[in-house]
């Protein structure tokens, strides 16, 4: 067997020990909340009050909740990982947009997919609930692609 091959066999427990903290996938869970919160609420807001069109507004709360899930991440989550310095923040920052940028578009397609794939009428005191069930579903399965992703690479978790 080759030597290369070794070496990815031997970083793959590794990798999985890492993303399978129980305590680290509580947190990010805990901080996808928040960043749910941020991201249904810029959404209505920017529908409802502001009279974007959903995908449009959907781009906007999007960023919205990466930046806001980012910083909670940074300082929570994985408080203990990665140096420290401006310059390492910004980096992580900038890897963590390309990072979620899989989980963001995987987050939009199945939102625009449904949302507008799928007319239901679901209006509770004039908002259309039907635009944050749609969200909170594709949030949940952008959250675990991202979880898997800003692990093994934003924050590198694997690494002593």
């Amino acid at each position: 067997m080759s030597k290369g091959l070794d070496r990815v066999r031997a970083a793959v427990p590794e990798r999985f020990e890492a993303l399978v903290s129980g305590v680290r996938f509580g947190q990010f869970v805990s901080v996808g909340a928040v960043g749910a919160a941020f991201d249904v609420t810029t959404l209505v807001l920017l529908t409802e009050l502001a009279g974007l069109s959903a995908a449009v507004a959907n781009v906007a709360s999007i960023e919205t909740a990466i930046l806001v899930m980012f910083a909670v991440n940074e300082r929570w989550t994985f408080a203990d990982e990665g140096a420290d310095g401006g310059r390492s923040l910004a980096r992580r920052l900038a890897r963590s947009h390309v990072v979620r940028a899989g989980g963001s578009t995987l987050q939009y397609v199945l939102f625009v997919a449904v949302f507008y794939g799928f007319a239901v009428e679901l209006a509770v005191f004039g908002v259309d609930l039907w635009l944050v069930v749609v969200k909170g579903g594709a949030i949940g399965v952008a959250m675990l692609v991202n979880y898997v992703f800003e692990s093994l690479f934003t924050w590198q978790v694997h690494h002593e």
